[in-house]
């Protein structure tokens, strides 16, 4: 399916019933790394997998930057009238749905893998391996990860969703970066899985939905 958004066309599917649920993936990638864990999320959400711009099937674009893709995703959620959204991201779709939330309050539960607040929140080594790769291809993608993201403590403190933040203990992540996105957001729980990389739990796994459902249920559960 797709919806016109923001000047752009953004491609989705959907599947299942229940609470929408948003799940956007990371650089490079699109909505079919989801296709596992929907597996256990559509009895209990309807999943609105979304390929974001430049990626998949939605509209290509020549440049990359974060606020964008937030903004995109804000219409999409008001082009579909979507309310009390759970949304998931990795990776940069994790950056997505932190600015996201930030400035949308049809977003009331967020559940973020791998994000970080800036380009040095990327471990060093990563870093100069995407300088040289951008030498060689000038991929914009790579450019966006150099350049950016550049989230404020302020934007995390106007995030008022019941939010989760997730990462590996061998993530791609300092640390550091994963804990203050964690610390920064008014009650936000932090999870750490241990012997997990970046998208070891994520992509084509049914671990993240595993995640998703029982923190929305503890969620349900706490509001009782």
């Amino acid at each position: 399916m797709i919806a016109h958004v923001n000047g752009i066309d953004l491609f989705y599917e959907v599947t299942g019933a229940g609470r929408p649920l948003v799940m956007a993936h990371g650089n490079g990638e699109d909505h079919t790394i989801f296709n596992e864990a929907v597996r256990v999320l559509r009895d209990s959400f309807t999943c609105y997998l979304v390929d974001t711009r430049g990626h998949g099937q939605s509209t290509p674009v020549q440049t990359f930057h974060y606020d964008d893709m937030a903004k995109d995703m804000t219409a999409f959620l008001e082009a579909l009238d979507l309310r009390d959204v759970v949304f998931y991201g990795f990776s940069d779709g994790g950056i997505v749905g932190l600015l996201a939330a930030a400035d949308c309050d049809r977003i009331t539960a967020l559940i973020v893998s791998g994000a970080n607040l800036t380009p040095k929140g990327v471990k060093r080594g990563l870093r100069l391996w995407f300088r040289v790769q951008y030498l060689f291809k000038r991929d914009p993608k790579i450019a966006l990860m150099l350049r950016e993201p550049n989230i404020t403590d302020d934007v995390l403190r106007r995030i008022t969703a019941k939010t989760l933040v997730l990462a590996g203990s061998r993530d791609l992540i300092v640390p550091k970066e994963t804990r203050q996105i964690a610390d920064g957001i008014p009650g936000a729980k932090l999870k750490i899985l241990d012997g997990e990389d970046h998208g070891s739990y994520i992509v084509h796994q049914e671990t993240i939905g595993q995640i998703i459902r029982e923190f929305i249920d503890a969620q349900g559960k706490e509001s009782r």
